[in-house]
């Protein structure tokens, strides 16, 4: 199996454990509008590592994550029904995009 250009992996930190089952999906910007590219859900481990082709071309990307759907299957509130992450592809090199959350915080960095 392929790894896609972009991956992903949610770590839900008020928890202490991987975010299984989140919806994410891949867009990209074409100038003028967002275009959906593929879309995943995370594993057991809360990771998405199939979320479009293995090569990119160079331009601007988000991925969305449904955080809210997550939550209330927790049945846990939160502030973030859901997650935009909007990064650059600037090369061939791979691209890990993490998102670490909690109901009322999340933060990401560019991974490895």
């Amino acid at each position: 199996m392929s790894v896609s250009h972009v991956t992903t992996h949610i770590l839900d930190t008020g928890a202490g454990r991987p975010a299984a089952g989140v919806a994410v999906v891949l867009y990209t910007h074409d100038g003028g509008s967002w275009r959906q590219l593929a879309g995943g859900t995370t594993d057991a481990d809360g990771r998405a590592k199939d979320l479009g082709p293995e090569q990119l071309p160079a331009g601007k990307y988000r991925l969305n994550f449904d955080t809210g759907t997550y939550y209330a299957s927790l049945g846990t509130a939160t502030f973030f029904p859901e997650v935009d992450l909007v990064f650059e592809v600037t090369g061939s090199e791979h691209y890990h995009v993490p998102l670490l959350l909690s109901p009322f915080a999340y933060s990401t960095y560019r991974g490895s």
